[in-house]
């Protein structure tokens, strides 16, 4: 978290150094990983993973519904918080984003003051057409890059794990062995080498969500008090960098402290299912904001009927989970 506070330190906008960050940490998660499945999967491990994706099937024996909605709710925060993203996009200046403003940098970045509250195109059919293009733009970036990117993220670990488990001899993974488990039966089975290999991308696939998830803790508290309080924005003089690097520090301290409180996996179980809550809440304030933008720009019919499901499916894991908390029990197992 202290390398966190560090990297935001630096760049004209803090958005831009932490995508430059990501395109490395990413890239060499996805790179690695997908040669060492290549070096180690057999075939029918990839030809059983890939059936596994689309044949239809119940989970494995001793599975609840609160593991299930912790792969749900983590699965790039589909509940419902994925429009914090969206802070992002305006901070790289896409659409009206360019005339909002965004949040620079302490060193080598230029603040201005970044508007409460965002701005709305006149409706004619110039400004229709420039919608359309950002949102092919956007189609793309979610199509070509993050889906493939999401798919083998979730694939080419599953894969590599369900190959080391079926080794002769091998103990199956728990949940207090899971972060460790390939790197332990690598370096059994395999070079040494794999072994380290497997704890810097373990390494980096936690701090990658880290750096993501910690950053637009901090980002999005800052927005919604600079929108939501005249008093606040007098308050940092129209800067939001007074509030955002001390809020931050604070954090760290915070969470330093309940990392210490369970087991990593246990940890992940709980902050993921909490994630399935934005779902009770975020798709009806989407559809709310929705009607307030410009005809191009507002959502299809299909996409309230997506939000509704999104607000059953993830709302339902949330209601297990905090029923499990309650009782000890999930309310389904398998």
């Amino acid at each position: 978290m202290g390398t966190v506070f560090v990297i935001t330190l630096f760049g004209a906008k803090i958005g831009r150094t932490l995508e430059l960050v990501n395109w490395f940490l990413v890239g060499f998660i996805l790179i690695t990983l997908f040669i060492v499945c290549l070096l180690v999967v057999p075939f029918s491990k990839w030809v059983e993973g890939l059936g596994g994706i689309f044949t239809p099937a119940l989970p494995p024996p001793g599975t609840d519904a609160t593991l299930i909605g912790a792969m749900a709710g983590f699965a790039a925060m589909a509940s419902g918080l994925n429009w914090w993203f969206m802070n992002y996009y305006r901070d790289k200046g896409y659409g009206m984003g360019h005339r909002v403003g965004y949040i620079a940098a302490l060193v080598g970045g230029r603040q201005e003051p970044v508007a409460p509250v965002g701005k709305i195109f006149p409706e004619d059919e110039k400004n229709a057409r420039l919608w359309r293009r950002w949102w092919r733009f956007l189609a793309l970036e979610m199509w070509v890059v993050f889906a493939p990117g999401a798919f083998l993220g979730m694939f080419l670990p599953t894969i590599l794990v369900s190959h080391l488990a079926s080794l002769p001899g091998v103990e199956k993974p728990t949940a207090a062995t899971m972060p460790t488990y390939a790197a332990d039966i690598l370096g059994r089975f395999y070079n040494p080498i794999f072994s380290v290999w497997a704890l810097v991308v373990g390494f980096f696939i936690l701090y990658s969500t880290q750096l993501g998830v910690f950053e637009l803790l901090v980002r999005n508290v800052v927005d919604a008090l600079n929108g939501v309080s005249p008093g606040f924005r007098r308050l940092i003089h129209e800067d939001p960098r007074r509030f955002y690097y001390p809020y931050m520090l604070v954090l760290a301290i915070v969470i330093s402290v309940l990392l210490h409180l369970a087991l990593p996996t246990g940890l992940i179980l709980i902050s993921a299912n909490m994630s399935n809550l934005g779902a009770l809440i975020y798709p009806f304030l989407l559809m709310y904001l929705n009607s307030k933008l410009p005809r191009p720009a507002r959502m299809a019919w299909w996409s309230y009927v997506v939000l509704i499901l999104n607000f059953l499916f993830f709302g339902f894991f949330f209601i297990n989970f905090a029923v499990q908390q309650l009782t000890g029990t999930a309310l389904v197992r398998f």
